[in-house]
C-alpha cells in the first residue's frame, strides 16, 4: 500500500502469513523501502508487510534459480525449506551477499544427502549442531534443522534439541531482526515474522525474541553479537536488552575464546567499530574479553591533553581505517594494531614531579601485552606476530625529528618493518590526533619527507631486499668453516655493515669479513 509505514504493517506480522509470487521482472528495491518507511508502485502489494516480502523476494531474484532448485530438492523429499535469519534481514536492507542460511524440518543426515545431490561441494563440520553446508557456483548455503539450544551454566557447548516448527526455530534466534523467514517450499513463498522483526528493522533497534535475560543465558555470545550488529548495521540496542548485557556480562566467560575472537573480529571489521567497542566497554564485556581497552580510560596521554588514551586509541583506529586504501581495503592487522598500540601505557605511567606524566617504553610493554592478549583470544601466529611488531615500532618515527636520521637509520627502519612497512606508514600517520593544525601539518610533512627518503633509497639500493653482500656458502668457503653458529654470526655482521654503509660489493665485503674473522679468532690460521 503506497505511503504506508513498514513499521505499521509489521505489527500484524505475528498473525499473518502473506503469500507472494516470484516476479522475475520485479525491480530490486533494496534499502530504500526500509529507510524511507514506505513503498510505492508495487501492484502486487496489499500491505506494508507485503512490501517487505516483495523486497526480500526481489533481492533473491539473481539467486532464484539456486534458491528455488534447493527448495525443490527438499520439497521432493517431503521437507520444508526457508531462507532465514541474516540473509532475510540483509535482503530487506538491500545488502544480500553470497552466503545464504536456510532452515528445514529435515534431520541433518537427510539434509546432507540432499545437499550432496544438489551442491558441488558439501561439508558437515557443524552436523553435531544440526548444520550442513554446501557450495554451488559462487553461493554458499548452510542448512540447519529446526532446533532449540541452550547452555548449561558451566558448559561452553550448547545442548541442541531438534524442533518441529519454524516458529519454534525462530524463537531461539538472537534478535528479532534475525527472526524472520521466507518459506520457499509452499506453493508461493511466505514471509514469516512472528516477533515483529520487520518493525524493529524499520526502527533500527535490536530486541530479543524472548526475554533478554533468558536469551543471553541460553547463549551469552549474543551479548557480543549485539555490539557487532550495532557496529555493522548502525542499530541501537533496546534499553532492556542493554541493561541485561550489563547485568549478565560475566556470563561471557563460559564462551570459548575462538567464538569470542570471531565476534570481536567481525565487529572490528565493521564500518563503525567505535560503536561496538563503546558497547563492550560500557557494558563490562570488555573487562572480561579485552580488559586492556577499558583500562585506557583512566590514563591521560601527555601528547594528547585533550583526550585520554582510550579516546585517542579509538580515534587512531578510525584514522587508520581512513587510510586503508593503501593496504588494499579493510585490514584486520592495521585495525588491531591501531586499537592496541597504546595498551602499554597504564603499566608504564609515571607521574613527573611538578606535573606531567610519562610512559617510557610503553611500546615495548604494549607489544608484550598485545602478544599475550591476542594469544589468549586464539588469533593465529602470523596475525599475532604482525600486530606485535607494529605496536613495538609505532613510536620509532618520533625519533626522526626534522630529518636528521642517517641513511643507516632509515635502512634499519625499513628492515625492522619488513613486509609491514606500509602498515607502519598508516599506523604512524593515524597516531597523530592533535587538534593543533600547525603541529599536525608539520608531522604530516615530516613523515612525507621520510617516505620520500625511503622511496629514494628503495630505488637506489632495493631496501626491500636488504641482505648481506655475501651469502652463507660464500662465508663458509672464505672462512673455511662448516655450517654452524659462526656462519650466522658472520652473516649478522655483514648485514650490520650493509645497513650502516649501504651496498658494499663482493670485494669489499670479503675484505671486511676476513678482517672481522681475524679479530674474532686471533689464533686462527
Amino acid at each position: 500500500m503506497a505511503g504506508e509505514s513498514l513499521a505499521s504493517g509489521a505489527r500484524f506480522a505475528g498473525r499473518l502469513r502473506l503469500r507472494f509470487f516470484f516476479v522475475p521482472s520485479l525491480p530490486a528495491l533494496g534499502a530504500g523501502v526500509i529507510e524511507q518507511g514506505y513503498c510505492s508502485n508495487l501492484g502486487l502489494v496489499t500491505s506494508a508487510l507485503g512490501a517487505a516480502g516483495e523486497v526480500a523476494i526481489a533481492s533473491l531474484i539473481k539467486r532464484a534459480p539456486l534458491a528455488s532448485s534447493l527448495a525443490q530438492s527438499f520439497a521432493a523429499q517431503g521437507f520444508r525449506l526457508a531462507l532465514v535469519g541474516g540473509p532475510v534481514r540483509d535482503a530487506l536492507l538491500g545488502r544480500l551477499g553470497n552466503d545464504l542460511d536456510f532452515t528445514t524440518d529435515a534431520r541433518p543426515e537427510v539434509t546432507k544427502k540432499i545437499l550432496q545431490a544438489w551442491a558441488e561441494n558439501v561439508w558437515d563440520t557443524g552436523i553435531e549442531f544440526g548444520t550442513v553446508a554446501g557450495k554451488r557456483g559462487d553461493t554458499t548455503v548452510e542448512v540447519t534443522t529446526y532446533r532449540t539450544e541452550s547452555y548449561d551454566p558451566e558448559s561452553r557447548k550448547p545442548e541442541v534439541e531438534y524442533g518441529d516448527s519454524i516458529e519454534g526455530d525462530l524463537s531461539r534466534r538472537d534478535f528479532t531482526v534475525n527472526s524472520m523467514a521466507l518459506e520457499l517450499t509452499t506453493k508461493t513463498p511466505e514471509f514469516i515474522d512472528p516477533f515483529n522483526g520487520l518493525e524493529d528493522l524499520a526502527k533500527k533497534v535490536l530486541r530479543t525474541p524472548s526475554k533478554a535475560e533468558n536469551s543471553f543465558s541460553d547463549d551469552p555470545l549474543r551479548m557480543m553479537r549485539a555490539a557487532r550488529f550495532a557496529s555493522q548495521l548502525d542499530f541501537e540496542i533496546a534499553p532492556d536488552v542493554l541493561q541485561a548485557i550489563k547485568d549478565m556480562a560475566g556470563r561471557i566467560s563460559i564462551i570459548s575464546a575462538e567464538r569470542v575472537r570471531d565476534e570481536f573480529t567481525k565487529m572490528l571489521m565493521s564500518k563503525n567499530p567505535r560503536t561496538g567497542i563503546t558497547i563492550l566497554v560500557e557494558t563490562g564485556l570488555a573487562e572480561i574479553v579485552l580488559p586492556e581497552i577499558p583500562k585506557l580510560r583512566l590514563e591521560i596521554d601527555e601528547h594528547h591533553h585533550h583526550k585520554d588514551v582510550y579516546e585517542h586509541s579509538i580515534t587512531v583506529l578510525e584514522q587508520a581505517i581512513s587510510h586503508e586504501e593503501r593496504l588494499g581495503g579493510p585490514n584486520l592487522i592495521i585495525r588491531l594494531a591501531a586499537l592496541l598500540h597504546d595498551i602499554g601505557k597504564p603499566k608504564t605511567r609515571n607521574l613527573i614531579p611538578g606535573g606531567g606524566v610519562s610512559f617510557h617504553h610503553h611500546e615495548i610493554v604494549g607489544a608484550r601485552l598485545t602478544k599475550s592478549r591476542l594469544k589468549a583470544l586464539r588469533f593465529d601466529g602470523d596475525t599475532i606476530e604482525q600486530v606485535e611488531t607494529l605496536v613495538a615500532l609505532h613510536l620509532r618515527f618520533h625519533g626522526y625529528g626534522d630529518g636528521e636520521w642517517t641513511d643507516s637509520a632509515v635502512r634499519r627502519y625499513v628492515r625492522d618493518a619488513g613486509d609491514l612497512l606500509v602498515h607502519l606508514h598508516v599506523l604512524t600517520r593515524a597516531d597523530c590526533t592533535t587538534r593543533n593544525a600547525k603541529k599536525a601539518d608539520r608531522l604530516a610533512k615530516t613523515y612525507d619527507a621520510l617516505e620520500a627518503r625511503i622511496a629514494k633509497l628503495m630505488e637506489e639500493e632495493e631496501l626491500s631486499k636488504i641482505r648481506p653482500d655475501l651469502d652463507g656458502a660464500q662465508v663458509m668457503k672464505l672462512l673455511g668453516i662448516k655450517p654452524s653458529a659462526a656462519v650466522g654470526k658472520a652473516l649478522d655482521y655483514l648485514l650490520e655493515l650493509r645497513l650502516e654503509n649501504g651496498p658494499l660489493g663482493e670485494e669489499r665485503a670479503t675484505e671486511e669479513l676476513l678482517n672481522w674473522w681475524s679479530k674474532e679468532n686471533p689464533t686462527a690460521k
